[in-house]
């Protein structure tokens, strides 16, 4: 019996903590509507707030997920109760890369990855980037380059103890052949010797700059390749979702990463070039050439020096394999939730008409509860994650910095000053569509040198937006790039605290970073270009998409009878598709590409006067469009009539 009861004591949270939704169960499916599954929420809560099973502050999270997944409300009106969609998401982020941190999975992970890599400078100096930015992409940029600063610091360290061995060795035993030949006297040789040691040449002195530089670089490149990876992505998911509010869905986790994930990677190659060259050209040419004593001495003391370092990690523990497990769930529920090419989770029982009930924020939230679940030790069932962290994230999280800006942001659209700002670009219209995108992402990137990356995308993406529309070109063309370009920050160390961790080391001059920072603002920006480019002629071709004639062309020729090509299209048509101007035929589109493929369809098409009635459905389309765009202008014209007068 008293077996019994220390065994219930001991399970006493969990079993308070998975029996009472199962026990209330009852209640919604007896009574299925949104009021009694509101109930549920409330009630399980007021459960968990007594008991205190999991953090009060997480409890409070609850609704967050709870009301989407019960279909009571979305998740932005849920969210919005406590703070932005985006922030949230920023938030739940957070809370897994706490998790992460504080079980020293990103150290271990980073030591194993090095381990693999090899030893040799150059390709070490690769897998660091690679490493770095891989890490960047999920925990801040702060964190990532203060972890891994600490490595490259004990392993340059002992690299260059190791130098002064070898060059002592190597001395040595000339200096005794030359006495021997009687050349020279052996006290004034081992003088000069001494000297030498003393002396720290150029080469160790760009080793030390170029490691260096390649892990701040590296954290500022990789997180662009995820929306939650730094602050600008996530002021851009929300400055998009609050200036364009139709656009449901239009950038996700998933549609971020295709676009940004093969830039990051780009970008870290081309970089890893100009380190190289710019600071390691000998080294470089040394380890491809050479293989003497003092080259393997240095490969074995940095495997030696990695080696230590992992060894005092000990084993994989039970908590870090629950946050690994937790980490890649995270992902995999980002990615599949709504991939756009194919129908995603999200599509199962979560989308009523044009409302999608889940978001990525909703995923982050639920796997960051699922954290405060999870056991950290297998015996004593402690949490993964503590009140005390819980408390602090929610107290300190920089989402209530991005609350500061939000605030910033709708003073500027207040005062009217984004919209005058467009009005006095549009003469740009007459200008290439690449050369303002061009232009816009060096101002922000020389902008964001001086100032924070997320007060300088606040500042300038509503201008931008404004811009866009009032020339006619494709908003996201011009903000997705400049949102990125705001992480360009490598030329001053107050540009983004990683150039500060680095920089406060002591091995760079502020002269360093500008030279090195200011070719790699070249490249991002060069960089850039392509995607701009890739991004505008899937624009053009998703227009050309929305004439019937053209899928008509495409039909005759069979093109329709490949499954990869018709869902290459969908895709196309549901990420390029420009909500601001969704009187189009973009849903009759899509309606269209599930009718041909069916060969019968197919054969209709050819028919002259099928095709005759599909060219008077567009041009009536295209009135009804041009209508409505007019009506568009004169309101808005109307309105800011009224502004100006109200201001006099």
């Amino acid at each position: 019996m008293a077996s019994v009861k220390t065994y219930l004591t001991k399970f006493k949270s969990f079993m308070i903590l998975f029996l009472s939704p199962i026990l209330l169960l009852p209640l919604i499916i007896l009574v299925p509507n949104k009021i009694v599954r509101c109930a549920y929420v409330v009630i399980l809560m007021a459960i968990y707030w007594c008991t205190d099973v999991i953090p009060v502050a997480v409890t409070s999270l609850l609704p967050v997920l709870l009301f989407p997944l019960f279909k009571i409300l979305d998740s932005k009106e849920v969210c919005i109760q406590y703070m932005k969609d985006t922030n949230m998401l920023f938030l739940g982020s957070l809370i897994v890369a706490v998790a992460v941190e504080r079980w020293q999975l990103h150290k271990r992970i980073a030591l194993r990855m090095l381990l693999y890599v090899g030893t040799k400078p150059s390709m070490l100096m690769l897998g660091f980037m690679f490493i770095t930015a891989f890490l960047s992409m999920w925990i801040s940029n702060t964190a990532t380059t203060a972890m891994m600063i600490p490595i490259v610091e004990a392993m340059l360290q002992q690299m260059v103890a190791t130098n002064a061995a070898v060059d002592v060795c190597q001395g040595t035993l000339e200096l005794s052949d030359k006495n021997k030949a009687g050349e020279f006297p052996g006290n004034q040789v081992i003088f000069e010797d001494l000297a030498a040691q003393k002396h720290e040449d150029e080469d160790t002195k760009n080793m030390y700059k170029a490691m260096n530089l390649c892990v701040c670089y590296a954290a500022s490149i990789g997180g662009t390749a995820t929306l939650t990876g730094t602050g600008p992505n996530v002021v851009g998911l929300g400055q998009m979702q609050e200036l364009f509010p139709d656009s449901k869905d239009t950038i996700n986790f998933a549609s971020w990463f295709g676009f940004a994930f093969p830039n990051m990677v780009l970008m870290l190659v081309l970089s890893w070039l100009w380190l190289q060259s710019f600071y390691m050209r000998s080294k470089f040419k040394k380890s491809c050439t050479c293989c003497g004593l003092k080259r393997r001495s240095n490969e074995k003391v940095i495997y030696k020096v990695l080696q230590e370092e992992y060894k005092k990690l000990g084993p994989l523990t039970y908590a870090e394999i629950n946050v690994l497990l937790c980490f890649a769930l995270l992902i995999i529920l980002w990615f599949s939730r709504d991939p756009g090419f194919m129908p995603g989770w999200l599509s199962i029982a979560w989308i009523d008409g044009k409302t999608n009930y889940i978001t990525d924020a909703t995923v982050s939230i639920f796997v960051s509860i699922l954290l405060f679940i999870v056991p950290s030790q297998k015996p004593k069932f402690n949490f993964s994650s503590q009140t005390e962290e819980a408390e602090n994230i929610t107290k300190s999280s920089p989402s209530k910095r991005f609350h500061d800006y939000r605030k910033f942001l709708a003073t500027v659209q207040a005062s009217g000053l984004s919209e005058w700002l467009a009005k006095q670009m549009e003469p740009l219209s007459s200008v290439q569509p690449v050369i303002i995108t061009l232009v816009s992402s060096c101002i922000v990137a020389i902008t964001t040198e001086c100032t924070s990356n997320v007060a300088t995308t606040t500042l300038f993406l509503p201008v931008f937006a404004s811009m866009s529309r009032s020339i006619g070109i494709h908003p996201l063309y011009v903000m997705i790039p400049c949102t990125m370009s705001a992480s360009l920050a490598f030329m001053l160390p107050v540009a983004t605290p990683p150039n500060a961790i680095v920089f406060a080391y002591g091995h760079l001059k502020i002269i360093d970073m500008v030279k090195s920072g200011f070719i790699m603002n070249f490249i991002g920006i060069a960089n850039d270009a392509g995607n701009r480019l890739r991004f505008q002629l899937e624009l053009e071709f998703v227009q050309c998409l929305a004439n019937p004639n053209y899928l008509n062309f495409l039909a005759q020729r069979g093109y329709f009878k490949d499954k990869a090509f018709v869902n290459y299209l969908k895709y196309l048509l549901y990420w390029k598709e420009p909500e601001y101007a969704k009187y189009l035929k973009y849903p009759q589109c899509l309606h269209m590409l599930e009718l041909l493929q069916y060969e019968h369809f197919r054969k209709e098409l050819v028919n002259a006067q099928c095709a005759k009635f599909i060219d008077e459905q567009q041009i009536l389309h295209w009135q009804h469009y041009s209508r409505k765009r007019m009506r568009l202008q004169q309101a808005l014209a109307e309105q800011q009539q009224q502004n100006n007068t109200t201001g006099k």
